[in-house]
């Protein structure tokens, strides 16, 4: 390998595209620089290896019989490199970037991917778990999954599900709230990043506020859940972030009231870039994804 570094690899192209058409025009014209430029790069080359490739006719550049021997291992070799880059394209172009919140992630989108996986077999996924929103003109990111009002430039923005908040708690809790003022003898737990609050729900129930007892704080909602299923409280929820835990009974959402919050779950891509088919095949899986779990969330409300 060390013979290699006193070759360079310009020339090295120059003699193969020489060799391969026959001719310093059509070399130049391939690779797009004079033909001054190629002959140029064709002797400083056999300057390097110390050997002839090329003998000077009327008629043009005829390969020596080490020229010939020589050339014939560049092609390959270039052949080589060329499938080489045609792979590590191939892997980006069946690589889905999907950038989302990591509460997002870890609470509903995780556990149902192993069903992207068999629909899509050839598309890896990879999930960039990230609050921000990244700049989908300037990144490797196709799809950005986040909460808000959808209101970003430079963006597309397609609504997935709009968001609706209501208490969720623990079972055990769940049993001694009859009425809504029961709440004031229970604990809040408090998101504190959150861009919503209590008073929005109150008033979607007709009840006025009540104080809570004073209870945990975090500043990532997916604490916030464990904490409401470890019977610390209760929590002001939302539809994909407690799901799971509603409908295999961790979780229990009592008084059956949920309040818009005038923000949602959207995705968001370059309105700058074409859209490609492993994107729309995201967004189609993604929304079936979601009507499953409303149709859980009605069928919740139907048994209530």
């Amino acid at each position: 390998m060390a013979m290699l570094n006193r070759v360079h690899l310009n020339g090295l192209r120059a003699v193969e595209t020489v060799a391969r058409l026959g001719s310093l025009a059509g070399a130049a014209a391939e690779l797009n620089v004079s033909v001054s430029a190629v002959s140029q790069q064709v002797k400083r080359t056999e300057k390097q290896l110390g050997q002839a490739l090329f003998e000077r006719t009327p008629g043009g550049l005829v390969p020596t019989e080490f020229g010939t021997a020589f050339t014939a291992r560049l092609s390959a070799g270039f052949r080589e490199l060329a499938q080489a880059v045609a792979l590590a394209d191939e892997t980006s172009q069946s690589t889905l970037v999907v950038s989302v919140a990591p509460a997002f992630a870890s609470k509903w989108l995780l556990p149902r991917l192993s069903r992207h996986f068999a629909r899509h077999p050839n598309v890896l996924l990879r999930i960039d778990a990230s609050g921000k929103l990244s700049d989908l003109d300037h990144s490797d990111i196709d799809v950005a999954i986040r909460m808000g009002d959808g209101a970003w430039p430079g963006v597309h923005s397609e609504l997935l599900l709009a968001q609706e908040v209501f208490p969720v708690c623990a079972p055990s809790i769940a049993a001694r709230l009859h009425s809504i003022e029961d709440l004031a003898q229970t604990c809040a737990i408090t998101d504190e990043r959150a861009m919503f609050n209590w008073d929005g729900w109150f008033k979607a129930a007709g009840v006025k506020p009540v104080t809570f007892q004073k209870g945990a704080r975090f500043t990532d909602p997916m604490l916030c859940v464990e904490s409401a299923i470890a019977g610390h409280g209760v929590m002001l929820a939302w539809q994909l972030l407690t799901a799971d835990a509603l409908t295999d009974g961790r979780l229990v959402a009592p008084f059956g009231v949920r309040a818009d919050s005038g923000l949602g779950y959207w995705m968001a891509t370059s309105a700058a870039k074409s859209e490609s088919r492993k994107v729309r095949d995201f967004k189609v899986w993604i929304r079936e994804e979601i009507e499953a779990t409303m149709a859980q969330f009605r069928a919740l409300d139907s048994a209530a």
